[in-house]
């Protein structure tokens, strides 16, 4: 997709204290406003979706349209490796389609984002992100997880982003089926990344949130209730 070379990142971490035996939640946002969102457009694309906190839940919605919301605050994937959510989709894209280009859009999306280490990079890509740093004055994101609700069923749980290989597609949900019902998702953040690009990830990683329809041309609203940042205790 079209995120990764303008995106800014501003890391805070911070911390939540739960009893031993229990989960640790590092944050959750609950959606009571945007104020720890800051907003995503591409100079591309005229038409930005529309993000709004209404009674404790984000409404997404796009018609034609493109844009995100990133989170300002990052965390350690190491020591928090579990993300929850609950979202839900009014309808997902006719023409959506996660192995093309042209199919490259969903009705929700939830990214976790990976930070870019100059410290443990290979030669060439210090090159190429520091060249983009100069043009850009931030480093671009290192690479990504997309977990999406698809618009249709694919093969693979994990494909590779038609737009560039540094960003991993998760199908969690396709299709109609459960369009305009609540459904919970948990995901380890640290497995999935394993399995989608064969290694470890680096151990800086923010959020994102985006509803896109620029590619397909089509129109959907959809739903976060909530997502969280946590760790599990035996």
């Amino acid at each position: 997709m079209k995120v990764g070379m303008g995106v800014l990142f501003f890391f805070v971490l911070f911390f939540s204290v739960a009893s031993a035996g229990d989960d640790v939640t590092l944050f959750r946002e609950e959606f009571n406003d945007l104020e720890n969102w800051r907003e995503l457009t591409f100079e591309k694309i005229e038409r930005a979706s529309t993000y709004a906190a209404e009674k404790g839940t984000l409404i997404a919605e796009s018609h034609d349209s493109a844009s995100g919301l990133i989170y300002k605050k990052s965390f350690d994937v190491y020591t928090h490796p579990m993300a929850a959510w609950r979202w839900k989709v009014d309808n997902v894209y006719r023409k959506g389609d996660a192995a093309t280009k042209s199919g490259d859009d969903y009705s929700i999306r939830v990214y976790i984002v990976f930070q870019y280490n100059p410290e443990k990079a290979g030669f060439a890509k210090n090159i190429k992100y520091r060249a983009a740093r100069l043009f850009y004055g931030e480093y671009p994101p290192d690479s990504s997880l997309n977990y999406v609700w698809a618009n249709r069923k694919q093969n693979e749980r994990i494909m590779i982003s038609p737009y560039t290989d540094q960003s991993r597609m998760v199908l969690l949900q396709a299709g109609e089926e459960k369009s305009g019902i609540w459904v919970d998702e948990e995901v380890n953040i640290l497995e999935d990344y394993k399995k989608a690009f064969g290694k470890n990830p680096p151990t800086r990683a923010s959020l994102a949130i985006m509803n896109d329809s620029d590619n397909t041309g089509e129109r959907s609203r959809s739903y976060l209730d909530f997502i969280r940042i946590y760790r599990k205790e035996p």
